[in-house]
């Protein structure tokens, strides 16, 4: 396989992180909100694991953007 087509193929498969950590961050703030409405006053003590597993999934997904950016730009040495 061809170094330059290899690199193409990993930047494509780095970016299905992305799009796995914006289903993640629907799926955290979905499971919130059905709790919240279910029981309103534990609302506030499940709060800050929300903001937890936001900044953590969002985080995941800031990484692999920046692997599918760094196979993409940074040149092949060989």
């Amino acid at each position: 396989m061809d170094p330059e087509s290899a690199r193409f193929i990993g930047a494509g498969l780095a970016c299905l992180g992305m799009g796995l950590a914006g289903i993640g961050v629907g799926t955290i703030f979905g499971n919130f909100l059905s709790g919240a409405m279910r029981n309103p006053s534990a609302a506030p003590g499940q709060f800050t694991n929300l903001v937890l597993g936001f900044a953590l999934t969002e985080a995941l997904g800031i990484f692999s953007l920046a692997v599918a950016l760094i196979l993409l730009f940074v040149p092949l040495q060989f």
